[in-house]
């Protein structure tokens, strides 16, 4: 149980820095979504048509701030049940906001409810409820 909350925690981290890097140019030009920040402000923009273009930018750097900050505390095991709950709330936004602007496939496609449930369900396995179910194995 342990190997999977630790598993939990990197695949949920390195998706959040992958996407990070992706908007800063970091991905080469064959791998990257967007590309640079640009690009993914111009994304922001799409799939969150209810925000005014002048809030755009704030909106993308609270999310990119956001994931940089859940996907370091989340690797270093740091307030995990939280942090967990936050990015899975983070990521059904994204899944909500892609399928009302985009469709519901994209947000299928990307498996962005995938991310989400798999954050929420890291926050609730419990460090205590792990020692206590190794031993009964």
């Amino acid at each position: 149980m342990k190997l999977i909350k630790l598993f939990l925690r990197i695949s949920i981290s390195i998706g959040f820095l992958s996407a990070v890097a992706d908007r800063f140019g970091l991905w080469g030009k064959e791998y990257a979504v967007w590309g640079n920040w640009d690009a993914f402000l111009e994304y922001t923009a799409v799939i969150n048509p209810w925000f005014p273009e002048t809030i755009i930018p704030v909106v993308g750097f609270l999310a990119t701030t956001a994931e940089i900050v859940f996907a370091i505390f989340l690797l270093i095991g740091f307030k995990t049940e939280l942090v967990a709950k936050l990015s899975g709330i983070l990521l059904f936004i994204f899944g909500v906001s892609m399928a009302f602007s985009l469709g519901i496939k994209s947000p299928l496609d990307y498996s962005v409810f995938i991310a989400s449930a798999a954050a929420f369900s890291l926050s609730l396995l419990k460090d205590k409820f792990l020692e206590v179910d190794s031993l009964k194995n």
